[in-house]
């Protein structure tokens, strides 16, 4: 046999090993890729659970800063001026004293925090009434202007000496500090409260006072009285209801 045809003889015996070994691994099962796993974060015992978060119309009563939100119930409430004044043919000074339950307010408060944007107490200024129907219109028309102003608005915006958390009795005294907006002139007061708590029903008296000039208001001014007195003092007599 001559060495060319031994070479030639060689070659193809190589093809054909080559070929066989490659379709025998093409054959063989592949081996599975690893599956990635999601090491997991050991919970201590005892550690709180964060529960998934819900938003619902009635905020919650705890202690925990969730807001609380307290409704005037308008027709257990009254708002009132007291100013002093001197009559014609009395011997003494006395008060005249407008009241109205055409009262509205809201106070939510978060903790000891006040939430002011949620936050409104509102008095429509048309209802005041007195025992002088003379002194009623003139203050009307021409102190609070109230066909063109028709409401006092008070937004709460702080509140100092309320007990945290909140009480769900008892009595207990706090100031509560805001703008009060009469006419187109608004000025921060405070006021002095004193609120019983009795579960969801808390009755509130609040007091506070500015003089005329403060407001830019026109003291009344009719026949049957001689003198005013330069300070005015508000007062709310209400009930609330937790929600």
């Amino acid at each position: 046999m001559s060495p060319a045809h031994c070479l030639r003889k060689g070659l193809r015996l190589f093809w054909i090993v080559w070929i066989v070994g490659g379709m025998a691994a093409c054959a063989a099962p592949a081996s599975p890729e690893p599956t990635p796993t999601v090491p997991s974060t050991p919970v201590r015992a005892g550690a709180p659970v964060t529960p998934a978060v819900t938003l619902t119309p009635a905020p919650s009563t705890d202690a925990q800063g969730n807001r609380l939100t307290y409704v005037m119930v308008s027709e257990e409430s009254e708002a009132r001026y007291r100013v002093r004044e001197q009559l014609v043919g009395v011997n003494l000074p006395s008060d005249a004293v407008g009241t109205t339950r055409a009262i509205t307010g809201v106070l939510v408060l978060e903790g000891d925090r006040v939430i002011p944007e949620a936050s409104r107490f509102q008095v429509d200024l048309r209802t005041l009434t007195s025992d002088q129907a003379r002194r009623d219109n003139f203050i009307r028309r021409n102190t609070l202007q109230a066909d063109r102003y028709p409401y006092a608005v008070f937004i709460p915006r702080e509140v100092r000496g309320l007990p945290t958390p909140l009480p769900t009795s008892g009595e207990h005294a706090f100031q509560l500090i805001g703008d009060l907006t009469i006419r187109d002139v608004t000025r921060p007061v405070t006021w002095e409260v004193v609120a019983r708590v009795e579960g969801d029903r808390v009755t509130v008296q609040a007091r506070t006072q500015f003089t005329f000039a403060d407001f830019n208001l026109e003291p009344p001014r009719v026949p049957v009285v001689l003198s005013v007195d330069e300070t005015i003092r508000l007062e709310i007599d209400g009930v609330f209801r937790r929600q």
